[in-house]
């Protein structure tokens, strides 16, 4: 059984064939799903998608890619969201200083206002860190007492250190399986298996295998093999061990 920690399974390129999509994840062993949300007009499609599947786990955010779609009004709603919703994490949030044009001031307004609310309420994050994993860091410890997971991380070791030790996890999805990947792949091959989290991060970032296809959750597997054999391990110990802390991280029911 294997927890697809990132998958963006509300997305359009989904709307076609969801069901289908879910029925191969289901076959491969991914049964369940967290599902973060990137802008304030996605989230009522977002609870619609999860509601209509117990193994789909809904989380509220707002995304800085997406910055020029929120308003400083949507942080006072995604309270009332996560008040009505009891979502099982806030984001996906975070900072992204690859993209041209994206306002880092405004980034980090609405960061702030996320890492606040998950404190406020006790939940955990999904961190969005493209070239901005030291700035995430600072974030977290300047408002304190928060954990959750970075995901697609791409920093480097003494980042990931530090990231574990302020409580966070570390996802790792389609780009571990590619071979040109050096740093990441002694990264999977050496971490505590505590601190690990797979992802898909569908419908983007497909592994090696369907490079330029649309990804879905059902290519965890391979995620998962890929980290395996990295370690010299079998993907059964990755399996329980990533199952194991994602329904920690994000106090998931019982399968």
């Amino acid at each position: 059984m294997l927890v697809d920690s990132h998958s963006h399974f509300d997305a359009p390129e989904f709307d076609a064939d969801r069901h289908e999509a879910l029925v191969r994840a289901r076959a491969a062993g991914v049964t369940r799903q967290v599902v973060p949300a990137v802008t304030a007009s996605s989230w009522s499609k977002l609870r619609e998608v999860c509601a209509n599947d117990a193994g789909l786990f809904p989380a509220y955010g707002l995304h800085p890619m997406y910055l020029a779609d929120h308003r400083p009004a949507h942080l006072d709603d995604l309270r009332g969201w996560v008040e009505r919703e009891r979502p099982v994490a806030i984001g996906e949030c975070g900072l992204d200083f690859f993209v041209d044009g994206l306002d880092a001031s405004e980034q980090q307004r609405y960061f702030d206002g996320q890492l606040q609310l998950a404190r406020e309420f006790d939940l955990p994050l999904i961190v969005h860190a493209r070239r901005a994993v030291d700035a995430v860091i600072a974030s977290v410890k300047r408002i304190g007492h928060l954990r959750g997971v970075v995901h697609s991380f791409s920093g480097s070791a003494e980042q990931a250190r530090q990231l574990w030790q302020l409580g966070f996890l570390i996802g790792l999805g389609g780009p571990v399986t590619y071979e040109r990947a050096h740093r990441l792949r002694t990264l999977a091959s050496t971490m505590p298996l505590d601190f690990l989290l797979l992802e898909t991060d569908a419908p983007d970032q497909p592994d090696a295998g369907i490079r330029g296809q649309r990804n879905e959750p059902s290519r965890l597997v391979v995620v998962g093999d890929v980290i395996a054999k990295l370690r010299g391990g079998s993907p059964e110990e990755i399996a329980a061990a990533t199952t194991r802390n994602a329904e920690r991280l994000f106090n998931l029911p019982a399968n």
